[in-house]
């Protein structure tokens, strides 16, 4: 029972962990109208994949990895920063293309790793990580077990938030299509204008 536990609420800090909708949000719902359902868990996965290994690098306590990361934090951040911008600016410009033109399976390890790379860009997520871990009470008498059913839970709560939201923007893609080209602009503005938060943020 206490090992249910453990994965219950590494499934409850993943869904908290998902919900906030930035720039892996925003990729998501705009892959889902622009290729479909499977592009827009691919992207998903591809960020909690990111969020499980800083999620193993707190709840295992490696510290040598952690503390590698959060020294050289600004830097990742900056190449963090120009990924988004990047891809806000590739947004902006996506002409719209016919059903025919926009099947995932072309895209599935672009789609992926884009997202991972967003994601692992993060170092910060360590210590966001480390809070949750100490706010529902995991640190203490955690063993190498529940730190795999921890680290398990969180993949399985992000990707619930994933496919919730998949799911929802896939229901607005038929209405969406008409609409697709001002769309892809709106998407690439928020992904532009969230690279150059963290800019701001990283510079400060």
């Amino acid at each position: 029972m206490e090992s249910l536990l453990f994965l219950l609420k590494g499934i409850l800090i993943g869904l908290l962990f998902g919900v906030p909708v930035g720039a892996v949000g925003t990729m998501t719902v705009s892959r889902t109208l622009n290729h479909g359902f499977g592009a827009g868990i691919i992207t998903g996965l591809g960020s909690s994949v990111a969020d499980c290994i800083y999620a193993g690098v707190g709840a295992f306590g490696l510290t040598l990895v952690s503390d590698f990361l959060l020294k050289y934090e600004t830097v990742i951040h900056l190449l963090g920063g120009c990924l988004v911008i990047t891809m806000g600016i590739s947004a902006f410009f996506r002409k719209q293309k016919s059903s025919d033109e926009t099947r995932p399976a072309e895209r599935k390890l672009p789609m992926f790793f884009s997202a991972f790379a967003v994601g692992i860009t993060n170092p910060a997520a360590i210590l966001t990580f480390l809070f949750a871990f100490s706010y529902f009470d995991l640190s203490a008498g955690m063993n190498a077990f529940h730190g795999i059913l921890l680290v398990s839970g969180v993949l399985l709560g992000t990707l619930l938030w994933w496919l919730t939201l998949s799911g929802v923007a896939v229901r607005l893609r038929e209405r969406a299509v008409k609409h697709r080209t001002m769309l892809n602009r709106i998407f690439g503005s928020l992904l532009i204008l969230f690279g150059f938060i963290i800019f701001i943020s990283s510079i400060r």
